[in-house]
């Protein structure tokens, strides 16, 4: 399998368990929410608990439709005078209209889509660590995800560094204006960094069980179908979409569950998953690893869980965890 991988596969996927990859995020989206009511107008809007946090600090949330199905999964950094959120690729003009629809004449709120204007970069690995004491931004080292904070560094200004790789996997959110993007890359390989593409990025965020929109994120499913319970806060006040939300919860109402499922052969996302001559799932994401063939596919919760035997076709299937997500009911 590994001579269908590619060698730069290999290289970049043993830099993640090793050292640290590069992996060049700028084509996702970055909105700056800014003026007197962004934490509560962001706070009202997705599911995360935001009048709970200070500037340096941050969190994943979900904005959710009002029947609680899901639209994106965002990271949000908290700084004195704004909030950036950074959104999934092709999401950023959706989300600027749909939270400006959102926002009523007395709110003091500007919406400001800076996608153009800055770069992203992930830095994924353990030794990301020594990466950012190298640029000076030791002091984030052990800090809670989504802690950020600006840093100067090689005769650059406005360098945000951001606990969390976006994956489960330690590592960095670095952004930062687009006029520095050659120069930081060229610092980070010259330090040892391995560049991963965009094809290495999707099969380690499948193999993590990261879900993508028009994936496993789409108006079909609800975040706790998904597993993102720890991006959703069970004490908050109303949100949109909250009241289903809080009742599946509630009623432990989850009727199907994302799983990643080892696969003996290639296969095709949207196909039918099956047990025998019953249809319990659809299959979302495909990809060849290193190992073998993997992919995230929707299971109903009544067939059981972790370890269960599936066919897609002509291809044979067994579920397994995921550690970017979770299907543990939360104690509240």
């Amino acid at each position: 399998m590994e001579s269908s991988i590619g060698n730069q596969h290999i290289a970049a996927m043993r830099a993640v368990e090793s050292k640290f990859a590069l992996y060049d995020r700028s084509h996702w989206g970055l909105i700056k929410i800014t003026d007197r009511d962004c934490l509560r107008f962001l706070h009202n809007q997705s599911t995360n608990n935001f009048l709970s946090l200070q500037p340096g600090q941050g969190c994943d949330t979900i904005f959710v439709t009002p029947t609680g199905r899901t639209i994106d999964l965002v990271t949000a950094y908290v700084h004195d005078d704004a909030i950036i959120i950074l959104v999934s690729p092709k999401r950023h003009k959706f989300l600027m209209e749909w939270l400006d629809k959102y926002i009523f004449f007395a709110d003091k709120i500007q919406l400001n889509d800076i996608t153009e204007s800055h770069a992203i970069f992930n830095l994924i690995g353990p030794g990301s660590d020594e990466l950012v004491t190298k640029l000076g931004a030791e002091i984030l080292i052990g800090k809670p995800y989504g802690t950020h904070q600006v840093f100067s560094a090689q005769g650059l200004q406005d360098l945000c560094f951001c606990v969390g790789s976006g994956l489960a996997i330690p590592g960095y959110t670095m952004i930062f204006p687009v006029a520095h993007k050659n120069s930081i890359q060229e610092i980070l390989l010259e330090y040892g960094a391995v560049k991963m593409s965009e094809n290495t990025w999707s099969m380690l965020r499948i193999l993590q069980g990261r879900p993508m929109p028009d994936q496993e994120i789409t108006e079909e499913y609800n975040p706790l179908e998904v597993g993102l319970w720890n991006a959703i806060s069970f004490n908050k006040g109303c949100y949109i979409g909250q009241e289903t939300i809080t009742r599946l919860n509630t009623y432990k109402g989850v009727k199907q569950k994302l799983w990643g499922i080892y696969l003996t052969a290639p296969t095709t996302p949207g196909s039918l998953i099956t047990i025998g001559q019953e249809k319990v799932g659809k299959l979302t994401s495909y990809t060849a690893t290193v190992d073998g063939h993997f992919g995230l596919g929707y299971i109903r919760t009544k067939v059981g869980g972790a370890n269960i035997k599936v066919e897609i076709g002509n291809v044979q299937g067994k579920t397994v965890k995921v550690p970017f997500i979770s299907h543990d009911y939360p104690k509240i």
